[in-house]
């Protein structure tokens, strides 16, 4: 298998993680790509024709796009485990929405300031993304703690990622200040080997 691969996405990392944490890292070749939405580059529009990353390209040849979708396939041909059953599998998809959510927001806002032309872009709408995030991982620290003391899943990974992405690309926002439990989890799984082996800061 073959996977279109930038180490900054916090998207791509929830798959690279997923692959650590099932053993699984030598079983699928990264392809180094790069580009953003004014300039696709080497993005693998061929195989995702909305030239995001990830993209999967399995052994038949088929590819498999979106971060969601990717992991779930993995989840299932590696047996990982990450994916609990129903009914706890709606708690744990809930938290892997929100996390995705927040790198969502956090990379258009990467966008905004570093891709759009400066006269173009908008304080406001940057300021309008940092709230979703900031009002989601408020009801992180209020709502899930007690998921996240629980057997680690996809929710676990997709946060992690999440929030080692806003350390990456916004190190300049303050989230912990506010959230000790989620600043506690967020150190102890930053301490795991799948998070370790993908930091893209290392």
């Amino acid at each position: 298998m073959k996977l279109f691969h930038a180490p900054a996405s916090p998207f791509v990392r929830k798959v690279t993680v997923l692959l650590h944490e099932a053993g699984a890292a030598d079983r699928v070749a990264l392809i180094p790509v790069a580009g953003n939405p004014l300039d696709p580059s080497t993005m693998p529009v061929a195989h995702n024709p909305l030239g995001k990353i990830p993209a999967l390209v399995r052994d038949d040849g088929a590819t498999l796009y979106d971060s969601r979708v990717i992991t779930r396939y993995l989840d299932d041909l590696l047996q990982a485990g990450l994916y609990p059953a129903v009914p706890p599998l709606w708690d744990s998809l809930v938290l892997e929405a929100t996390a995705d959510g927040i790198a969502d927001a956090a990379v258009l806002m990467r966008y905004e300031l570093h891709v759009r032309p400066e006269a173009s872009r908008s304080p406001d709408w940057v300021e309008a993304q940092w709230q979703k995030i900031d009002r989601a991982i408020s009801a992180v620290e209020s709502h899930w703690m007690s998921h996240l003391s629980g057997p680690f899943d996809i929710g676990h990974v997709a946060l992690g990622c999440a929030l080692g992405y806003l350390d990456f690309r916004h190190a300049g926002r303050d989230w912990r200040s506010t959230r000790p439990r989620l600043t506690a989890w967020c150190a102890a799984t930053m301490d795991r080997p799948a998070f370790r082996a993908t930091d893209p800061a290392a």
